[in-house]
């Protein structure tokens, strides 16, 4: 009974230290780089993040099944969805290749890669809905978690990111969102074809900037 305690007791500490030292190492970290969002997560804190997220995950989650059955139908919804609502940040193939996109901390990860796709579609719809902590990822679920289709749609969508076609980013690009230049040149091609001659004009000054 004493021998049992005493390594009990050593596996305490030995945790207890391990718990200090990393924390300590994060916020070494922490103090040598600042709080810049330009600064590259480390492998250890990326790994660290990982599991986290995992755990945070309630088992029943990770697990459930994806209650919307994958049709062109649901796949087009959902391809529109993420050209409007994600692509800002993810890019419309995935790679979060964009400008905030790769000046968040930490920076949007490739969606194509085995990160992503090795979750299961319970985790990924987890993260849509809710969101994770201290990271740009919003969470964009609405209502109850049975009534989120189209968190759902989303899933299948991410599933087929690594096998889209230069014609789907071709369709996904008319439906990004518009700046305030593209709303401009548009009304004033607008009041062109209504005989505005002076909104032409204007639009064809617009592009020599």
């Amino acid at each position: 009974m004493r021998t049992k305690l005493i390594v009990f007791l050593i596996c305490i500490n030995v945790l207890s230290f391990g718990i200090v030292g990393t924390f300590g190492w994060l916020g070494y970290r922490l103090f040598t780089t600042g709080f810049s969002a330009k600064t590259e997560p480390h492998p250890i804190e990326v790994f660290l993040a990982r599991q986290i997220r995992h755990l945070a995950i309630p088992f029943e989650q990770r697990n459930a099944p994806n209650p919307v059955s994958l049709s062109p139908e649901v796949m087009k919804e959902a391809m529109a969805h993420f050209a409007d609502h994600c692509a800002t940040c993810h890019a419309n193939n995935g790679s979060g290749q964009t400008p905030i996109g790769k000046n968040v901390y930490p920076k949007a990860p490739d969606l194509r890669l085995a990160d992503t796709q090795s979750m299961s579609d319970g985790e990924i719809f987890w993260v849509i809905h809710n969101g994770i902590r201290f990271t740009a990822m919003a969470a964009w679920g609405e209502g109850d978690l049975d009534k989120d289709l189209d968190s759902w749609k989303l899933v299948h969508f991410i599933r087929h990111l690594p096998q889209l076609t230069p014609e789907e980013l071709d369709q996904m690009k008319a439906l990004n969102p518009k700046t305030k230049k593209d709303l401009e040149e548009e009304a004033a091609f607008d009041q062109f074809l209504l005989g505005d001659d002076a909104a032409a004009a204007r639009t064809d000054s617009g592009h020599h900037h």
